[in-house]
């Protein structure tokens, strides 16, 4: 697995000449602070990832760079965390890409069903040209995109009934997010989406409020969900990746030493943590199987039944999307072989 960087310094070279003059004066001063703000909890794959980059960076400065890290949401939310990398407050943090479709359409591309195939293909879209077209629109308003780690791919889970066909999912209220591709692609399937905010999304299927959820393997372990619904259907139908983001004024300020010492241990740290992801997710499955869940892999014809019934989204979609982008996503994943 390759991960490409985006090249900050690069980026960086046509920045406003009134970001520059608003340096302070001791910018370049070599003890140098990252507050890093992300919204998953420590065990977490994020979190161990981002525990990671810590370390390499602060060993690798020999204590010139330290780097707190706020976790689980602990700064805020994502308003907060656009607002502190704008003022230079925060000097990096994680966001999911639907939350950044208000500065480009282009984030829009990563909430399309059954777009993106396999991991691999993750990578080839994030990592190339369309990821990182979708990055530098954050550019104007002060935030670099650094390059993107990742959720995974969401699948069902639910107290109701094993989902084994397309006619299973009829009528099923599952807990979405609030983006409107989401919504939409669990309607396209027949279920009924309840968008619920995440802090009581337990508390939802535990009550049987919603009947269950659509989520990656990763975050449905290290939230329990398995303790509070019974079924697990590897539908696969969003994958679902994370920006990380750098403060341009921060970054202005750092010295071209620190500056490829943090890329460096990005780069490495982008690998780590999806390796992470990756590798938990045949261990999670055996896990949930020990702890009675029914897990139910769909058949290829079934699988089929669940992509054709989501074309209607892309189709809905395109306008604001752009059918030029949507055609370059599917060509850049099929010129590959995938």
């Amino acid at each position: 697995m390759t991960t490409q960087r985006l090249n900050l310094r690069a980026t960086l070279a046509g920045a406003t000449l009134a970001l520059a003059t608003a340096l302070p004066l001791g910018a370049l001063a070599a003890d140098v602070e990252i507050k890093l703000a992300h919204p998953n909890v420590p065990d977490h794959p994020m979190g161990q990832g981002f525990e990671f980059f810590k370390k390499l960076v602060e060993e690798r400065s020999n204590g010139e760079i330290e780097v707190t890290i706020f976790d689980s949401s602990k700064f805020g939310n994502f308003d907060s965390v656009v607002q502190g990398l704008q003022s230079g407050l925060l000097q990096m943090g994680s966001a999911s890409t639907p939350n950044l479709a208000p500065f480009s359409k282009d984030f829009l591309i990563f909430d399309m069903p059954f777009l993106i195939p396999s991991y691999e293909a993750a990578d080839l879209i994030t990592d190339g040209e369309i990821g990182k077209t979708a990055a530098r629109a954050l550019e104007p308003t002060g935030i670099l995109g650094m390059g993107y780690i990742e959720i995974g791919f969401r699948h069902n889970f639910n107290s109701t009934r094993s989902v084994e066909t397309l006619a299973d999912m009829e009528g099923m209220k599952i807990r979405s997010t609030p983006s409107k591709a989401h919504i939409a692609t669990l309607q396209s399937l027949g279920a009924n989406p309840t968008p619920i905010a995440w802090s009581e999304v337990y508390t939802a299927l535990q009550q049987q409020t919603v009947d269950g959820i659509d989520i990656d393997l990763n975050l449905a372990w290290a939230n329990n969900f398995h303790e509070v619904t019974d079924n697990l259907t590897l539908v696969g139908s969003l994958y679902s990746p994370h920006l990380v983001m750098g403060s341009q004024i921060w970054w202005m300020g750092l010295s071209p030493e620190h500056q490829e010492l943090i890329e460096t241990a990005f780069a490495e740290m982008q690998v780590f943590q999806r390796g992470k992801i990756r590798e938990n997710e045949a261990d999670i499955l055996v896990k949930m199987a020990d702890k009675g869940m029914t897990i139910v892999e769909l058949s290829a014809e079934e699988r089929a039944k669940f992509q054709e019934a989501s074309q209607s989204v892309l189709a809905d979609f395109e306008s604001e999307i752009g059918a030029d982008l949507i055609e370059k996503a599917q060509n850049t994943i099929s010129d590959a072989g995938m």
